[in-house]
């Protein structure tokens, strides 16, 4: 990327992006208890191509251990069904006419544990994204110091503000999974 300026923000806004990445995919892990946001990643082959289940059905909550998710048209519900269980979210599917039922089962505590470990794993990709940003800023910096647009003084304050970002957008990251960890061993 060639940038010849430092922008703060800009890169403040690309560690929001990693952040708001991981709280997606977070959403995504199954707790024991029914979300909408858990069907997120399902894509569907409809219509000659590839499509979010959101774009397709209706999909719900009405009960604490169960999703719903109304098919809008007759003829998707083979592939919203199939796409489901393509997702590998554990979930199997019980259809009635458009409507699929999905229950959600107690989760055990291997299960748990293991989800954990995702938890952990999607957390260490979002720290790597963020620190690839700190990077990008860096070499920046480094590069308008090398070519005399800014001094030493202004390459190490600016320096020293990213560093202080990267630490505030890595911190509120430990903070979500921690908060997420609690809620899955949590029974």
């Amino acid at each position: 990327m060639a940038v010849t300026t430092h922008d703060s923000n800009e890169l403040k806004r690309r560690m929001q992006g990693a952040l708001q990445s991981f709280r997606q995919e977070l959403s995504g892990l199954r707790t024991g208890r029914a979300t909408a946001a858990m069907l997120d990643p399902v894509q569907v082959e409809a219509y000659g191509s590839t499509m979010p289940l959101n774009q397709l059905a209706t999909v719900s909550v009405p009960e604490p251990r169960m999703i719903s998710v109304q098919v809008w048209d007759k003829s998707m519900v083979h592939p919203v069904e199939k796409a489901i269980v393509n997702a590998n979210l554990g979930l199997s599917p019980a259809t009635e006419g458009q409507v699929i039922r999905l229950r959600i089962p107690e989760l055990n505590e291997d299960r748990r544990k293991e989800l954990v470990k995702v938890a952990h794993k999607y957390a260490e990709a979002a720290r790597i994204a963020v620190r690839h940003v700190r990077r990008d800023g860096l070499d920046v910096l480094k590069k308008l110091e090398k070519d005399h647009q800014i001094s030493k003084d202004d390459h190490d304050r600016d320096a020293e503000q990213v560093q202080k970002t990267t630490d505030q957008t890595i911190t509120e990251i430990d903070h979500m999974l921690a908060a997420k960890e609690k809620e899955i061993l949590t029974v």
